[in-house]
């Protein structure tokens, strides 16, 4: 894992952890992992699933990703047509 995404982790995960300071930190790891979904064993969990749970926890279930609200479109027939160049963005 490179410098810049152990740093991300670690200041998105300082604050996180202090909301349940009565887990270390290998029970707050699983219970990112739980509420992720993961299920393997946590020294298999990847650090892009950490990152994208903690940045994701306390937002709205019904909210587009952020990554992806950039290309969302209610509807699908202009969707469609963007997708086949017909449409102009």
């Amino acid at each position: 894992m490179s410098c810049h995404r152990i740093n991300e982790l670690l200041e998105m995960l300082n604050p996180a952890w202090q909301k349940d300071p009565n887990l270390n930190l290998l029970q707050f790891l699983q219970l990112l992992a739980n509420e992720a979904g993961f299920t393997g064993e946590l020294r298999d969990l990847p650090d892009d699933v950490l990152i994208y749970q903690l940045k994701m926890r306390n937002t709205d279930t019904h909210q587009p990703i952020p990554g992806i609200q950039k290309d969302y479109v209610e509807d699908f027939k202009t969707a469609i047509l963007r997708a086949r160049g017909m449409l102009d963005e």
